[in-house]
């Protein structure tokens, strides 16, 4: 029965940790949340680079092929199929690849939300850390088994991950629209 006593007096009592190793726990994950805010922004704006040199790329492109077009006069309707294929091709494939990079801009929008209601959460405890500790005026940190060391990374309600599925079937439904339009305006300008 004492070894029960000293083993629950021993293991059920919050300890006392010193000031500065508490502090620097909560400071070392909210670095850590602000380290990964930063880098899925970065992630963000080498995405969007990407796309717009998808862009730059693919009107060169539909540039080159349109100029050589105009520059032959003995071509016929009969034979604009392969201008036509090309054109059908390259736009379904830049229309793939876009889709595919915002799919990965708003992953990464999603992941740095986390992060930023991670870093909240973690800020708010280390206030509210350093609050209690000035009220108390010690230089030890009661409360290592009240859970303050502990904070779970934070995702979004659904209600905003439902954002990003209609943005994303936004887009996606967009790109479709302009695809046939590009498709059928090639036709148009090519057998025209």
């Amino acid at each position: 029965m004492a070894e029960y006593e000293s083993y629950h007096e021993t293991h059920h009592h919050p300890q006392t940790i010193p000031k500065e190793t508490a502090l620097q726990a909560i400071n070392t994950i909210v670095q850590l949340h602000f380290e990964k805010t930063l880098e899925k922004k970065r992630s963000i704006d080498l995405q969007k680079k990407e796309l717009h040199k998808l862009f730059q790329l693919f009107f060169i492109f539909l540039g080159l092929v349109f100029l050589a077009q105009a520059q032959s006069s003995r071509l016929q309707c009969r034979h604009c199929w392969i201008p036509i294929t090309l054109l059908s091709l390259s736009h379904l494939i830049f229309y793939v690849s876009v889709a595919q990079t915002l799919k990965c801009i708003n992953g990464f929008k999603y992941q740095r939300r986390c992060h930023k209601l991670t870093l909240g959460t973690a800020t708010e405890r280390l206030r509210e850390m350093k609050v209690k500790m000035s009220a108390t005026g010690g230089e030890q940190f009661d409360g290592a088994c009240d859970g303050d060391f502990e904070i779970h990374y934070q995702e979004p309600p659904e209600s905003y991950f439902g954002k990003f599925k209609r943005n994303w079937a936004l887009h996606f439904g967009f790109l479709m629209l302009i695809y046939g339009l590009m498709v059928s305006s090639s036709v148009v300008l090519l057998c025209f």
